[in-house]
């Protein structure tokens, strides 16, 4: 299969065009402008997106990494959520008991790293899956303060926002934010502040950001018997699919641990399966104290947001947390189904992580403009430079460049200050993701 696309060069079609600016009549401004990504989606099949004027689309956004089942619905998801629709939709969750919100607080407990005690609160999103993760840490710590990273993203809403640290955009006009966080840099290997090539030198990288924490952060701004919990995304999504060295997480544990500091991890963007295991933090071997999750939790069928934490951090009393939609009857049953279709997508995942790891690195060796190619499973990201040597970043060349492969009919998302996401669903087959990323390096080249 190959993607169709029947439009002028740099602009969406009639219909299209109409809808856009309907759009902006009535839609509240939110992110991509029409120049950048003109694209009015219809309908999806499988992992192709169609627009209004029925043009054709091989998606590698995954709908901004929610539908990691494709689209429209799984058909085992659609199954189970047209049967639930029989019997209950909304049921109260927080205030009165279903056994659907049970069972999957039991699933993702029993799917959570550790394999120890667990419950989980539910939610509408990932921002607010990470502001429950506040509260709980707050709450069970005692403690006022939390250690973020630069290029974090967690969530725009007030608690959140205060943790996210990815672009200043996020920031203007809004102040003041939840006030008590510290941010620390992100071991980031291609572009970091002390100028170490963390691909060859893993463990000085590690070292500096953990000693960043340790001399600066907790010796001079901040009492570490103060701190509650240190927010962290296993990989770093929106800014920019940053891989950090392996030994990373183990090294921030032992210091949370010295501390008695808890470790939150944001699985917001890269949960449910999309580095191959069900959890990116799996990749790094520790155990959390907290995970939050959404996106792709459903399949992309309702919004569901979930918080998950060691059983013992608990809310001490009723109603210090809660919502209308947690427990929601619906996004429970679709987020299990999801789970188990996901489960067994995991090794068509790691099957398909040499291909883009191959194919990516190949072009970052023919184009002086690829600075870093970095991943795992179908979480790739592609950072644009003016060129290898200076590593200084191209936003422009960026933007062209997801433009130029829509207009070829692949739909890329960018993300942190030069950087492309390649986040296809999981159920993609082999050829077609050789089909994107054929597209992908045409696209590329074109916009030299």
């Amino acid at each position: 299969m190959k993607p169709e696309v029947r439009v002028e060069p740099g602009s969406p079609g009639s219909k299209s065009r109409y809808w856009i600016e309907e759009h902006f009549k009535y839609v509240a401004t939110t992110t991509h402008s029409p120049e950048e990504l003109p694209l009015v989606i219809e309908r999806g099949e499988g992992v192709w997106l169609y627009d209004v004027d029925g043009n054709k689309y091989l998606d590698f956004s995954s709908s901004i990494g929610v539908n990691n089942l494709g689209y429209p619905t799984h058909p085992e998801v659609k199954k189970a959520v047209v049967e639930q629709l029989e019997k209950l939709a909304h049921g109260a969750g927080t205030d009165f008991f279903n056994p659907y919100q049970v069972m999957l607080a039991k699933r993702l407990a029993e799917l959570a790293p550790g394999g120890i005690p667990r419950k989980v609160f539910f939610s509408n999103s990932g921002t607010e899956a990470n502001e429950a993760a506040l509260k709980i840490a707050r709450q069970a710590t005692g403690r006022k303060f939390f250690i973020a990273f630069f290029g974090g993203f967690h969530g725009r809403t007030m608690g959140s926002l205060g943790l996210t640290a990815s672009k200043n955009i996020h920031k203007k006009l809004v102040f003041p934010w939840m006030p008590g966080v510290f941010h620390a840099p992100y071991p980031n290997p291609y572009r970091n502040p002390w100028h170490i090539d963390g691909y060859e030198e893993p463990a000085e990288l590690v070292n500096r950001v953990i000693e960043f924490i340790e001399e600066y952060v907790l010796d001079k701004l901040v009492p570490p018997d103060e701190v509650a919990a240190i927010f962290v995304e296993p990989i770093q999504g929106e800014g920019g699919y940053v891989v950090p060295p392996p030994m990373f997480f183990m090294e921030l544990k032992k210091l949370a641990d010295k501390y008695g500091i808890l470790i939150s991890i944001d699985e917001v963007q890269m949960g449910v399966g999309r580095t191959g295991k069900m959890f990116a933090i799996e990749h790094f071997r520790i155990v959390p104290d907290i995970i939050s999750m959404a996106k792709a939790l459903s399949g992309g069928v309702v919004p569901i947001g979930a918080t998950i934490f060691r059983s013992e951090l608990d809310f001490k009393q009723p109603g210090i947390h809660s919502n209308t939609y947690g427990g929601h009857a619906l996004a429970s049953i679709a987020a299990l189904k999801t789970l188990e279709v996901v489960e067994r997508l995991l090794p068509h995942v790691g099957r398909l992580e040499s291909l883009f790891r191959d194919e990516l690195n190949e072009l970052k060796h023919e184009v002086e403009q690829v600075g870093d190619v970095r991943g795992i499973g179908l979480a790739w990201g592609v950072e644009i430079v003016r060129d290898k040597s200076s590593k200084t970043p191209h936003p422009a060349l960026r933007n062209k460049i997801v433009s130029k492969a829509l207009r070829n009919g692949l739909v890329l998302l960018p993300c942190g200050k030069s950087s492309i996401r390649l986040i296809p669903p999981l159920v993609i087959s082999e050829e077609e993701a050789k089909t994107g990323l054929e597209i992908f390096k045409k696209s590329v080249k074109e916009s030299l």
